[in-house]
């Protein structure tokens, strides 16, 4: 007798472990589904709004309403505040926009992002059947649609799809337990209120902490406010307490942008800062008045006589309150907000070079990732320019041994930024991307990559005098004359390729009209040059070095070089625009 009931204990304890395992791995294997939704429902839209979001991105150098509505608008679209301030951890880093913009985005972002609350609260309304439908329509048409919007399109409803089925798996997980009282004795040590529905300074503290940790753990605030709309409807949390913890959530969201900026720039620490301040600052103020607002809306609105689909809305409403009020706060103090957080982290001490890789591009949205990538290379087509500047010097006789260093480093650390924005855009080619994102990618690396040889022919130029110099050569005036006025005709051809890029597809067939004559018209002066080189020496000019015509020739081969990889530089953005 007393074998069997042991042997019926154990049996009972294999049957309860086995239960809470297959609860945990629901409530996992659901959450895990819902993120992947979310991230598709991301890409699709990114994919299909891509041109639009490069212009919101242009708009945030108007003013502060400006950088907000597009904030809201951005994160709406890829339904995702963290996703959204990662991107502008990266524009900060690589200059695409100043910290008062940032800031101004990441203010919007807290809006944008409540959105996602609003889709969750819709999910008891959407059944199993519908959801299934969705899924096999939605992956039907990614596969076997031709056309790429369509495709993309697909891709939006799949991952709503996910989304759907990722919170019913982790309602079907909960329910069975929500009738449970040791289930209700837990949820009550993490309530905001008494059993009489007071709010107590305590409960509300441990709902923000708990709201706070979860969001951070997950990185995703919709994420959570799914799982506490679910416990809200099947009764296992109050709305009071769902409400406060949408408080934590705000601040649990900010650790994303922090992992994005170990180890960035000092205006991306910055960015991170703003953003953690922005929330923290707001749960401050809006955490005392919670049991002053709350009360008032349940008699205004009969929050407490709502139904359970009813009150995901309430909890959704509230979401959107603390952000939008929030905002509301903030506003006109933007700028002295700017102000406090470069006090609080002042500028280095040494001049930072943008590091591109510090972030993760699969974090950013493709066409912010893209744009970041080629504000990089426009800082190379500066540098190539101004080392090209710098050695006009050398031939002048003009330079000393700050400027020639200057060269030599300068070559260096754009070989350095090459390999980075390679390396970067490799990692985001390697993921589902547009055609015109595709392509703007590829150009972007070869024009990274000729910009990087423009370096250099700029060193191989300075070391070719350094040559002479140290074999006691001398120029005559003739000879540097005519390399003075080749340098000019190349410097020019790069200021030409430079400006179209910088002024982009759209302008650069125009402003390369003229690309192929002026190459051609830089190959016949070399040949020029390398000509009447030639005749010098064989007519035995005294003046002539034949050792030091060797070297000349060496850098009329390197000035024809340079000439090249100007040329393919036009070239990469032309065939971008075809």
């Amino acid at each position: 007798m007393f074998t069997f009931l042991a042997q019926a204990s154990a049996l009972h304890l294999i049957t309860m472990k086995l239960s809470a395992w297959a609860i945990i791995a629901a409530v996992i294997g659901g959450l895990g589904v819902f993120l992947l939704g979310m991230k598709q429902i991301s890409e699709g839209l990114q994919a299909v709004a891509g041109p639009r979001m490069r212009k919101l991105v242009a708009a945030t150098t108007t003013n502060r309403f400006a950088g907000i509505a597009t904030g809201t608008i951005v994160t709406a679209i890829i339904q995702s505040s963290s996703v959204t301030t990662v991107m502008v951890v990266g524009m900060v880093t690589s200059g695409i926009m100043t910290l008062l913009q940032a800031i101004n985005v990441i203010i919007g972002a807290n809006i944008g992002t409540t959105a996602t609350a609003w889709l969750v609260a819709a999910f008891p309304k959407v059944g199993p059947t519908t959801i299934l439908c969705v899924v096999g329509i939605a992956t039907i048409i990614y596969l076997f649609a031709k056309r790429e919007g369509c495709k993309y399109l697909g891709l939006i409803f799949l991952g709503l799809g996910f989304i759907f089925f990722g919170l019913d798996l982790i309602k079907g997980a909960m329910d069975p337990i929500a009738e449970s009282e040791e289930l209700r004795r837990v949820m009550s040590m993490f309530s905001a209120t008494t059993a009489d529905g007071t709010f107590t300074a305590w409960g509300m503290t441990k709902c923000i902490f708990v709201g706070a940790i979860a969001t951070a753990i997950v990185q995703s605030s919709s994420a959570t406010t799914g799982i506490a709309i679910i416990l809200v409807a099947n009764g296992s949390l109050d709305f009071h307490s769902a409400a406060t913890l949408v408080l934590g959530m705000n601040i649990g969201t900010t650790i994303t942008a922090w992992l994005a900026a170990i180890g960035a720039p000092t205006n991306a620490r910055r960015a991170a800062l703003a953003h953690s301040l922005f929330n923290v600052i707001g749960v401050v103020i809006m955490a005392p008045l919670f049991p002053i607002f709350l009360p008032m809306a349940d008699r205004w609105f009969g929050i407490s006589g709502m139904g359970a689909d009813q009150l995901l809305f309430a909890v959704a409403g509230v979401h959107t309150a603390f952000n939008v009020i929030n905002t509301c706060l903030f506003l006109p103090f933007t700028t002295r907000f700017a102000w406090l957080i470069t006090r609080i982290i002042p500028d280095a001490k040494v001049h930072e070079i943008p590091r591109l890789t510090v972030l993760n591009p699969l974090k950013l949205a493709p066409v912010v990732a893209v744009e970041q990538a080629r504000k990089e290379v426009e800082n190379m087509s500066h540098r190539c320019e101004t080392l090209l500047d710098d050695f006009r010097k050398v031939l002048l006789g003009e330079a000393d041994e700050t400027i020639e260093n200057g060269i030599f480093h300068a070559e260096e650390e754009l070989d350095v930024l090459q390999h980075e924005v390679s390396s970067f855009l490799g990692v985001i080619m390697a993921t589902n991307l547009p055609s015109d994102v595709a392509n703007r990618s590829r150009m972007l690396l070869r024009v990274a990559d000729e910009y990087e040889s423009v370096s250099d022919e700029a060193a191989a130029l300075l070391k070719q005098f350094i040559r002479m110099r140290k074999a006691n050569m001398r120029l005559s005036d003739r000879g540097r004359a005519d390399l003075i006025t080749l340098h000019d005709m190349c410097r020019g051809f790069a200021a030409t390729v430079s400006e179209a890029f910088r002024q982009g597809k759209a302008h650069a067939a125009d402003l390369l009209a003229h690309m192929h004559p002026d190459a051609a018209g830089i190959s016949a002066r070399v040949k020029e040059i390398r000509k009447a080189q030639m005749t010098r020496m064989a007519d035995h000019d005294p003046t002539i070095d034949p050792l030091c015509v060797v070297v000349v020739l060496d850098v009329l081969n390197i000035y024809r070089r340079l000439k090249e990889d100007c040329l393919n530089i036009g070239e990469a953005m032309l065939e971008e625009g075809r």
